[in-house]
């Protein structure tokens, strides 16, 4: 019997550091990886559902995302785009939605304002507006929210944080495992179902993406609506169509 996800969906993510795609392991030592246009186009022509890109210091430096870059990478490319990074005003948002992004997600100006969250839903509408989440594990389940790339603490329980965002309108959520990140050794089954067990909204788990094992146990276990992988597709461990086929010879859905 096929396991029946609605729009299950493979979205790998690009993280920019200046013109560059970079990957780190645990959000740090990051190391260029490629071109974000080279490396969109080639995902898109692979079947990727979406393509997230986000600029991962941004909020650091105090800058906006760079909406030119933003711009040449979705020119030609007719699937969804996810972009994110220095987004602190519906100004932001906008700039975003005309340089091509279909959605914008936010992590640091949405927890020092959760006001904005509210603002951003009410003009651009849930479906356009999601809540990215670095989680980082500090006892058993549970996880503290991060902000700045992974870089700066916030003392927000992650399940809180998430369940509130989503009572304000938040449409969907992007959730980013510290610990698993860049390591290859699968998700973190436990932080992705515990926001699964009450969430509301299309959840997409980030952050240990490995062979194609690890991404059938998330799907079981805790069953996510998406998958976002960065360090498997641009190290060319195997295409996206490739873990598509894998993923569909076990019973789930996606589009082929």
């Amino acid at each position: 019997m096929t396991i029946n996800f609605e729009n299950l969906r493979i979205i790998p993510r690009l993280d920019i550091k200046g013109t560059n795609v970079v990957k780190g392991v645990f959000t740090e030592g990051l190391k260029v990886v490629g071109d974000p246009k080279k490396l969109a186009t080639r995902y898109y022509k692979e079947g990727a559902d979406e393509i997230m890109l986000m600029d991962i210091v941004a909020s650091l430096y105090q800058r906006n995302l760079d909406f030119d870059l933003l711009k040449s990478v979705t020119d030609g490319i007719f699937i969804p785009i996810t972009a994110g990074g220095g987004i602190r005003s519906i100004g932001d948002i906008d700039n975003a939605m005309r340089a091509g992004a279909d959605k914008v997600a936010i992590n640091t100006h949405f927890i020092k304002n959760p006001r904005f969250l509210s603002e951003a839903v009410h003009k651009f509408g849930a479906q356009c507006v999601v809540l990215s989440v670095e989680a980082k594990r500090i006892g058993h389940n549970k996880w503290e929210a991060y902000t700045d790339g992974g870089r700066e603490r916030t003392g927000r329980d992650v399940v809180g944080w998430v369940r509130e965002a989503i009572d304000i309108g938040v449409g969907e959520v992007v959730i980013t495992s510290i610990d698993h990140d860049g390591t290859r050794k699968g998700f973190d089954t436990e932080l992705i179902s515990a926001i699964t067990s009450f969430a509301t909204v299309p959840i997409v788990a980030h952050g240990g993406g490995g062979n194609y094992k690890t991404f059938s146990d998330i799907l079981e276990l805790a069953r996510p609506d998406a998958l976002a992988a960065a360090s498997v597709f641009h190290f060319q461990d195997y295409t996206i169509s490739e873990l598509k086929k894998y993923l569909s010879k076990a019973k789930f859905n996606v589009r082929l």
